[in-house]
């Protein structure tokens, strides 16, 4: 009989899958941070928040919702934020890192 997988191992995988579905999306808008995140196990999926600096918006706070099963981001809105609630974060690493800030290239989605 298998053992079922612990809470602890499973966490870390839908943050796994989580993290290749959002790099290629949020990877334009790096650095970016990651805060407010909530595993939510018996619907394997993980809802969660980023800050970046967005090209046309400024600082935004996006939330987004990842489906593992379906493997499936939804973006669930957006607001902005002040330059001056940013600067804790910016003391911090960011989730998705860049050599150079780049966001007047993304595409602005």
């Amino acid at each position: 009989m298998a053992e079922a997988t612990s809470q602890p191992q499973k966490e870390d995988i839908l943050r796994e899958r989580r993290n290749r579905k959002v790099h290629n999306h949020l990877e334009q808008y790096a650095p970016v941070w990651l805060v407010n995140e909530q595993v939510l196990l018996e619907a394997d999926a993980l809802q969660f928040e980023v800050v970046f600096l967005h090209p046309q918006y400024s600082w935004a706070r996006r939330r987004y919702f990842y489906d593992a099963f379906n493997d499936v981001l939804y973006h669930k809105g957006q607001v902005t934020l002040d330059e001056e609630a940013t600067y804790e974060l910016q003391a911090t690493p960011p989730f998705i890192d860049a050599p150079v800030l780049n966001t007047v290239n993304s595409y602005g989605g």
